[in-house]
């Protein structure tokens, strides 16, 4: 046998099943922040999902106010890198300067802004934190240059289906800018958006009622 190909798989009685992130993200190049490589984040905030996946980060952003003991529950369950949403949409301002402090101070390894932030928000986030501002871009039409200067460091390219066509026009201009871009679940669509150009995908991972289905189907079948 060849030991460079032998890969050890270390399981427990217990927790010998978790969510697995689709295989073809492991084609992407990845992230390389703080010297840990970035591929795959699961886009989730349920912790039970957290502790039992297989993904290299978390990507903890929903659609309510940021709220900074949600932030702190995450980052403290999770024992891979978080990062964070601090706003950018509905919050704004000077709070999301706080909330960006509180969650590099709570352990984050990033910020994530939402795409209506404007550029002198995101430069005053950028100044008050020492860790990587990630931009989040829906559509081609940004001015990624503006972002850039205003202090973001990596974006996050959420364009729905149109993700892999966004992901390319940017690349065209930016071709070494870091950026992680929602993928989808099927396999195709996820090659797609990594032969775009991005460096790491992030998965929404089946809610836990889905999850439930399989396991109730298998006991009622016992």
């Amino acid at each position: 046998m060849d030991d460079k190909k032998h890969i050890p798989l270390v399981k427990s009685r217990l927790r010998h099943q978790i969510l697995e992130m689709p295989k073809e993200i492991l084609k992407c190049s990845g992230i390389v922040i703080y010297g840990r490589r970035i591929k795959s984040l699961v886009f989730t905030t349920d912790l039970a999902i957290i502790k039992n996946c297989d993904a290299d980060a978390v990507l903890a952003v929903y659609p309510f106010t940021p709220q900074q003991c949600i932030s702190d529950a995450i980052i403290k369950a999770a024992y891979v890198p978080v990062f964070c949403g601090v706003g950018g949409g509905t919050t704004q301002g000077l709070r999301t300067i706080s909330l960006a402090r509180d969650a590099e101070s709570q352990g984050a390894m990033g910020v994530v802004l939402n795409a209506p932030i404007n550029n002198m928000n995101l430069l005053a986030v950028s100044r008050a934190v020492d860790i990587p501002v990630i931009i989040t871009v829906t559509d081609e039409k940004t001015d990624i240059g503006a972002r850039l200067e205003s202090g973001a460091v990596i974006l996050n390219v959420a364009a729905g289906p149109r993700t892999p066509e966004v992901v390319r026009a940017i690349r065209k201009d930016f071709p070494t800018v870091p950026m992680i871009a929602t993928g989808g679940n099927q396999p195709d669509k996820i090659l797609a958006t990594i032969e775009a150009g991005a460096n790491a995908i992030s998965h929404t991972p089946p809610s836990t009622a889905e999850l439930f289905k399989t396991m109730m189907a298998h006991y009622r079948n016992e």
